[in-house]
C-alpha cells in the first residue's frame, strides 16, 4: 500500500540517462569528441543499471 508513494528508480534513471545524452550532443556540436564519449559511456551504464532492473521487476513479479 506505501509502495504507491515510492519513487520508482527507474524513473530517475531515465531522467539521468536524457540528461547525460543531452550533455553529450551539446559537447559534440561544440566539437569536443573527448568528452562527447565519456559522457555518452555514462549514458550507457545508466542505461544497463535500467535494463537490469526492469529485468529484475519482471522476474519478481
Amino acid at each position: 500500500m506505501f509502495g504507491l508513494f515510492k519513487k520508482s528508480p527507474i524513473k530517475k534513471l531515465q531522467k539521468q540517462y536524457e540528461a547525460k545524452l543531452q550533455q553529450a550532443i551539446h559537447m559534440q556540436r561544440n566539437g569536443k569528441i573527448r568528452e562527447y564519449s565519456f559522457l555518452t559511456a555514462e549514458a550507457e551504464e545508466i542505461r544497463a543499471q535500467m535494463e537490469a532492473l526492469k529485468a529484475e521487476a519482471n522476474s519478481s513479479g
